[in-house]
């Protein structure tokens, strides 16, 4: 059920029946045509642009194509009336019937309510977290993590096929500083004194690493030189912190379908095998690049390098794939990963990088671009940085001292719920403060606590109804007569509740899963304040004694409501409230 698809569609029945008429002319495009809330609820229900849209090319005055869509599409009983503003804007207002027809099909699709076949079946890869294997995940990781995770949910809803996927950054220098922090700790663990060197990772968390390594190997690599124990320390320590993330993103409650290794790439082949793909394609050359930005021509020496054109396809420079000394560069495993994506079939290719990697969204995007001929769309989501507060003092995160807070000690604060919730009360690309006093707020400022508090009240007033001996299963609340629903209140919580599947495939084509909080919100605005007016008018209280019939009729609102918050948490991963706090 989707009632503005179906305004629409009415919509250009009624464009269909001018042209018939021979009021508009035959083979008008009428793609761009939609069906929207209008920006001021005093205008309307719904609002659409046909008549601004079709004017131009049916050579006519948008007022008068917005005169006549008026006049057919009054004409349908879910229409209350149809008025027609500015240049040629159409303001629709609904039937009351219409709204209690919509009621009735949500509680009717239930869990299903805003599922949509927009994708229609699109195979869709998002790739998230990515964080290199280093250590437990930060807010700033979880912030990614949280963000993929319900633009994945979001994007099934809306009818495509995803994989979830994490690219273990194991192949880089990192993972080699890694491996001599835990040995350092590996050797505390046999009593040696130990100090950190500057670009090593003190903090505590690779004690215990240390430890289990002592516990695996003892003391086979003690006073032993580096490159005895390099390797297999470095696998060993990879493996622990990965299955430190994993703990993490359990607790947060984020999966994956796929971890994908870096250090497969190499070795193998794949790398080679993607490069002499695109030098196939005539994209790969010996040259110079440009100076950095931000180098004065004399800090910079030039050095002939193996080269991807990607200029070809939309960067502003071209990148380097292989050093002057003949090693890899940074680019060319992540092109090699990318041509393993489009290998294995996927429609489309989602990334979520962090914002610090913004510089490199042109040159990912171009390799993509060049690997499937344009034929495999890739988005690059930016995540902004979290700030973490504690009553409003901003707590300082760094890895490399030790002193950053994890993401398991904010979530034993405020909890998996709420952090998950909080992430997402922003645009990606915004910056976020996150305070873990305010989060516990119980006010309407707190996103968190008032769309839970929505939920928790429809569960308390459903068992207050079925204590006092009224059915409240949704077949019964389906037959209920919903005739005496028409205070602008009540009406105005069921319009809200119309508009999920709207905002489910309007999210999902923008990739934008906030805008689902964003209307979670609303919608709990619209349950409280008819809650509120039922402390005042008496007729508008859910449950009204001595009158099971209009109790039932409310109820049916009631649980309509509860069925769009549960399904817009879903897709945050946020478990509805049931009870009061």
């Amino acid at each position: 059920m989707n009632l503005f698809a179906d305004i629409r569609t009415l919509t250009l029945e009624a464009v269909e029946a001018l042209v018939r008429d021979g009021a508009l002319p035959e083979g008008l495009e009428t793609g761009a045509v939609s069906v929207d809330p209008p920006r001021d609820p005093a205008h309307g229900d719904m609002a659409t642009n046909a008549a601004m849209v079709l004017a131009k090319p049916a050579r006519a005055k948008p007022r008068d194509i917005a005169e006549a869509l008026a006049v057919r599409l009054a004409a349908d009983p879910r229409i209350a009336s149809a008025e027609v503003a500015g240049p040629g804007f159409l303001n629709l207002r609904l039937a009351p019937a219409a709204w209690h027809d919509a009621v009735r099909a949500i509680l009717a699709a239930g869990p299903d309510y805003g599922r949509s076949a927009m994708g229609a079946g699109q195979r869709v890869n998002v790739e998230y977290v990515s964080t290199n294997p280093t250590g437990p995940l930060h807010m700033g990781h979880a912030r990614g993590a949280v963000f993929g995770d319900a633009l994945a949910a979001l994007l099934e809803v809306a009818g495509h096929e995803v994989t979830r996927e994490y690219y273990i950054n194991d192949g880089g220098a990192q993972v080699d500083t890694l491996a001599r922090s835990v040995y350092l700790r590996y050797l505390e663990a046999h009593g040696r004194p130990v100090s950190f060197p500057d670009g090593t990772y003190p903090g505590d968390y690779l004690v215990a690493t240390g430890e289990a390594l002592r516990d695996e190997v003892g003391d086979r690599y003690v006073d032993r030189p580096e490159d005895e124990w390099l390797e297999e320390v470095r696998v060993f320590a990879t493996d622990a912190m990965m299955a430190l993330i994993r703990e993490d993103l359990a607790l947060i409650g984020v999966r994956m379908d796929v971890f994908f290794s870096e250090k497969s790439l190499y070795g193998t082949g794949r790398i080679e095998e993607a490069i002499a793909l695109l030098d196939g394609k005539g994209l790969i050359y010996r040259g110079t690049t440009e100076p950095p930005q931000g180098k004065l021509p004399d800090d910079w020496e030039p050095r002939e390098q193996t080269l991807f054109r990607s200029t070809a396809h939309g960067d502003d420079r071209d990148r380097p794939v292989r050093k002057a000394d003949g090693s890899w560069a940074y680019f060319a495993p992540d092109i090699a990963y990318h041509h393993d994506k489009i290998a294995r079939g996927f429609d489309q290719l989602i990334d979520v990088f962090g914002a610090d990697h913004g510089g490199y969204v042109k040159r990912m995007k171009a390799a993509v671009s060049a690997l499937s001929d344009g034929q495999v769309p890739l988005d690059v989501k930016l995540i902004q940085l979290v700030k973490l507060l504690r009553g409003g003092e901003e707590l300082k995160m760094s890895k490399r001292a030790g002193t950053f807070e994890t993401l398991r000690d904010v979530i034993g604060l405020v909890g998996a719920d709420v952090t998950r919730f909080v992430m997402l009360t922003r645009k990606n690309d915004a910056p976020l403060e996150f305070d873990v006093e305010a989060v516990r707020e119980q006010s309407k400022d707190n996103p968190v606590w008032y769309v839970q508090y929505a939920s928790a009240r429809i569960h308390s007033v459903l068992r207050k109804a079925e204590a006092g001996g009224i059915a409240v299963g949704d077949s019964d609340l389906m037959d209920a007569d919903l005739s005496t629903i028409e205070h602008p209140a009540q009406l105005a919580l069921v319009a809200k509740l119309a508009e999920w599947p709207r905002v489910v495939e309007t999210a999902a084509r923008t990739h934008e899963p906030h805008r689902v909080a964003f209307y979670l919100y609303d919608v709990a605005s619209a349950l409280h304040a008819l809650w509120n007016r039922g402390n005042e008018e008496a007729d508008l209280r859910f449950v009204e004694d001595g009158n099971p019939k209009r109790t039932q009729a409310k109820l049916a609102i009631a649980r309509a409501a509860l069925v769009a918050i549960s399904s817009g948490l879903g897709i945050l991963g946020v478990t509805p409230a049931t009870e009061l706090r």
